[in-house]
């Protein structure tokens, strides 16, 4: 278990280095707030990626929701714990470049507690999600569930299966692709994956309880303790709320495209 935390310590903030130093030789006319924009998406993805595998390999072992085990989900945990640390590290450092980029002459001379409050206002709800995941999620898979469960752990690491396309995203949108077919495409996949890897995927789980134990789907609600599904609602509540920001984004993205196509059309016509 140590040497998965070890692991984890190592291989996330090696990776991100790598990302910058690479970018920045091979598109030297990127600013500082592009490079670690960037490395810190891929970054995202890399972990998002990893949570997936891992996330798919529990689940599709284990037979038994409730009693079956898998290595992979302790391990997976503390691997993966680090990377919520740094990767709040590799935000603020995001943060900062891009304030310092539009600042102009009020760009922050150097990293302060003004910066760092700057950052959490603005990014305070991914902030509170890794934080949530650390001093909450952790505790509770290592140490309180008494070796039950891995199968909804498992299905948990899935939630992260749209992250890498959020990611392609913001990194073609940096690669001024934003207007591209293929940005409308990873786009709908972001939506697709999204639906169904983070809302879905709850009343799959209820759905996967109920058919173990012959509860109707309808009534597996009733027959879990009060903290399992408040957890859940505490967990999908964050995720409605943030496809519903990807639909008004997709949205705005669909409109301008449309009025950039009626553009064309009439400057055709004159």
């Amino acid at each position: 278990m140590t040497a998965a935390l070890v692991c984890g310590a190592v291989v996330f903030p090696g990776l991100f280095f790598s990302f910058r130093k690479i970018l920045k030789h091979t598109w030297t006319e990127w600013s500082d707030a592009d490079v670690v924009s960037v490395s810190e998406r891929l970054l995202s993805a890399v972990h998002a990626s990893l949570a997936t595998a891992a996330g798919v390999m529990v689940v599709s072992s284990c037979r038994d929701v409730m009693t079956d085990s898998h290595w992979l989900v302790n391990s997976f945990v503390l691997f993966g714990a680090p990377y919520m640390v740094f990767d709040i590290y590799a935000m603020y450092l995001s943060h900062y470049h891009a304030e310092r980029t539009r600042g102009g002459s009020r760009a922050p001379s150097g990293h302060s507690l003004h910066t760092v409050r700057a950052f959490l206002r603005r990014d305070w709800m991914l902030v509170l999600h890794h934080v949530a995941l650390l001093l909450v999620f952790m505790p509770i898979t290592l140490c309180f569930r008494r070796g039950l469960g891995d199968f909804f752990i498992g299905c948990l690491f899935i939630t992260e299966l749209s992250t890498p396309f959020v990611s392609i995203g913001k990194i073609l949108i940096q690669l001024r692709l934003d207007d591209s077919k293929l940005h409308r495409i990873n786009g709908l996949i972001v939506l697709l994956t999204f639906f169904t890897c983070r809302i879905l995927l709850f009343p799959f789980m209820y759905w996967m309880y109920g058919r173990q134990f012959g509860i109707p789907l309808h009534r597996v609600a009733i027959h879990l303790p009060l903290q399992c599904n408040v957890g859940n609602l505490v967990l999908l509540a964050p995720q409605v709320y943030w496809f519903i920001l990807l639909l008004k984004k997709a949205q705005r993205l669909y409109l301008r495209q449309r009025r950039q196509q009626g553009d064309k059309d009439r400057m055709k016509a004159d």
